[in-house]
């Protein structure tokens, strides 16, 4: 299996999944190319270049640099701002003589982070740059976040600290979500983590601590997230790459996608594998740009919503046929046809009104 894998990515080195790749799987778990790509270990962006259709998404410099200040002073003075603002949103006192534990400048990371994590005791406590772990596909991954876990009356919450602003009391829906399902990456390696060592994972509570500034002032503000159907979508979906055997049944044995190879043949390899684009896929996935491209004149190219409502019609030539009435139904479209032609219908009046 893991010679099949290398052969499917080029045969070179896997590329290291991070919590943000993690959290990206959960976004289109139906999509079969992504989850055999990724479960090879393939490089991506690497393809998308090749292939004439790089991604483009990403934060600016600029983002990060404000997004690196913002973390600066919140975490100041050994995160006692921090302290209060999860305190205040948990509902809880604000504790005294709460500890401050740096994880990420110690050599011995690992060991270090599952010690500090797992040691007895429910104190006040919190635990900066974590390294924390979960198996991907058959790999293990080390996920290195710059969020701090918060031990507060007996329970571990996550703490996640983002740049985006919360404007009269709302923030950017798409970048809540993201941010959620990455908290729940993280939420989901740390139960692993005291599962492992003999611990309640239920100690880890699914409510994710945001921080975000306030309004256009950097005042932060805390709110709660509910994560747990992030998290049974994320169980599902690495359970589903878990079993590479049956993922890879489908694929066709000499399938590869060296990005050194042939643009041409790179295209045609990836036709092999059946993709699930959504317009969603554009701020998660490197290879967005070309499936879109593939999906030209798709139903499923106008979003999930509208590939569900049409019951399996997938060609938009197709829907317009039936909205014309120009084309019988296939079995099972019957009540997709029927709410075409009174959409036709409705358009047809209020055309026609207008012209009145």
């Amino acid at each position: 299996m893991e010679d099949r894998l290398a052969r499917i990515r080029g045969g070179g080195p896997p590329r290291r999944h991070n919590a943000r790749t993690i959290a990206a799987l959960t976004g289109n778990p139906g999509c079969t190319r992504r989850a055999v790509l990724d479960s090879a270990g393939a490089d991506k962006p690497a393809l998308a270049e090749r292939l004439g259709f790089p991604a483009r998404f990403g934060q600016s410099r600029f983002a990060i640099t404000r997004g690196n200040a913002f973390e600066a002073q919140v975490k100041a003075d050994g995160g006692k701002e921090l302290l209060r603002l999860v305190a205040e949103r948990l509902g809880v006192p604000v504790p005294e003589g709460a500890t401050w534990t740096d994880l990420g400048a110690d050599d011995d990371r690992p060991e270090r982070s599952r010690a500090a994590l797992t040691a007895s005791g429910n104190g006040p406590a919190l635990f900066d740059h974590p390294l924390l772990g979960l198996d991907v596909a058959g790999t293990r991954v080390h996920l290195e976040p710059d969020l701090v876990a918060a031990r507060l009356a007996g329970r571990f919450h996550v703490v996640e600290i983002k740049s985006f602003p919360v404007i009269d009391g709302q923030a950017d829906p798409g970048k809540v979500a993201a941010a959620a399902i990455q908290s729940a990456v993280y939420v989901l390696a740390l139960r692993e983590l005291l599962a492992a060592e003999g611990h309640d994972p239920e100690l880890v509570s699914h409510e994710v601590v945001l921080v975000c500034p306030r309004d256009f002032a950097n005042q932060p503000v805390a709110s709660l997230l509910d994560v747990r159907r992030q998290l049974l979508v994320l169980r599902r979906q690495l359970a589903r790459m878990a079993r590479v055997e049956d993922l890879l049944a489908a694929v066709p044995a000499g399938f590869t996608v060296d990005p050194a190879a042939d643009p041409a043949t790179l295209a045609a390899a990836l036709h092999e594998v059946p993709a699930r684009y959504a317009p969603d896929c554009l701020a998660a996935c490197e290879l967005a740009y070309f499936c879109r491209h593939e999906a030209r004149g798709q139903t499923g190219a106008l979003g999930r919503p509208v590939r569900e409502a049409l019951g399996g019609v997938e060609e938009v030539a197709d829907v317009l046929a039936l909205a014309e009435g120009s084309a019988a139904p296939e079995p099972g479209q019957a009540e997709a046809a029927a709410l075409l032609r009174a959409a036709a219908r409705l358009r047809a009046d209020a055309l026609a009104g207008q012209t009145a």
